[in-house]
């Protein structure tokens, strides 16, 4: 048999958010490598557009759910169509996510608060939560094995003034991770974080427009410019396959170096 641990054929990745941004670069990258994909979504015009995308680089399948990961009755709905229609959930990427800050910290409304925790936390433990169920059905009949990933942000591990909502969430996502990856390990589960630095996506076009933080921020990242959807690619792929299931109870920082500097 040839060695081909990024090979992902036959294997079945969920991605939340997958339809723009980030989730999106994962989505094309985890086609590519031939992997069955199904896409969550919030917006049906969205999502037809990501699985045309997506279907046209890879000899898997790929289908897209309108999913609100806020609602816990539709995630429960969707992970239990999606394993019976694809016969089982390999990896499951946690990924989609929203973002609003305040003027300061002291101003900050219980609205705000909320606005961040239902889709970053909440909607994050209800979707891994229905993965790691498959999951653990499918170990228990004798096929062990996946890998649970949730996107986090370097907001859960640095400073983030003015965000401190969005920063709890991430955080919290992390610490999630972590106990994940020890309380699962025993059925060959795999749980990590992936912490995106500044990218290139709708929750950063004011930064994207301002020449200030263009200047101030961004010619601090190592690389020299912002990230974009596709430098995701790369570490989605290694996380759905054979290549990383030793590797569990990670934070995966994606930055151009800028933690670093």
């Amino acid at each position: 048999m040839t060695y081909a641990p990024f090979n992902l054929s036959g294997k079945v990745c969920v991605v939340t958010g997958g339809n723009k941004g980030i989730g999106l670069g994962m989505v094309e990258a985890l086609a590519a490598s031939n992997a069955d994909v199904v896409i969550w979504g919030r917006k049906a015009d969205d999502n037809a557009a990501a699985v045309k995308k997506a279907e046209a680089l890879g000899t898997g399948r790929v289908k897209a759910w309108q999913v609100d990961v806020g609602e816990e009755a539709e995630v429960v709905k969707a992970m239990a169509e999606a394993e019976e229609e694809f016969g089982r959930i390999d990896t499951c990427i946690a990924n989609a996510g929203v973002g609003r800050g305040a003027a300061n910290f002291h101003d900050m409304t219980l609205d705000t608060w909320r606005y961040n925790e239902r889709i970053n936390a909440e909607g994050a433990f209800f979707t891994l939560r229905e993965a790691a169920k498959s999951m653990v059905k499918r170990a228990k009949a004798g096929d062990p094995g996946g890998s649970l990933v949730g996107t986090a942000s370097l907001a859960g591990i640095e400073g983030a003034g003015r965000n401190q909502a969005y920063a709890h969430t991430k955080g919290g996502l992390i610490a999630m991770m972590n106990a994940i990856a020890v309380e699962y390990g025993r059925y060959q589960i795999r749980a990590n974080s992936i912490l995106p630095g500044w990218i290139a996506t709708d929750m950063t076009e004011g930064g994207q427009n301002s020449d200030v933080f263009n200047t101030k921020v961004i010619s601090r990242v190592p690389i020299r410019r912002w990230g974009e959807p596709e430098d995701f690619g790369g570490i989605a792929v290694y996380l759905a396959s054979d290549a990383s299931k030793y590797h569990s109870g990670d934070t995966l920082i994606v930055d151009g170096g800028y933690a670093k500097f």
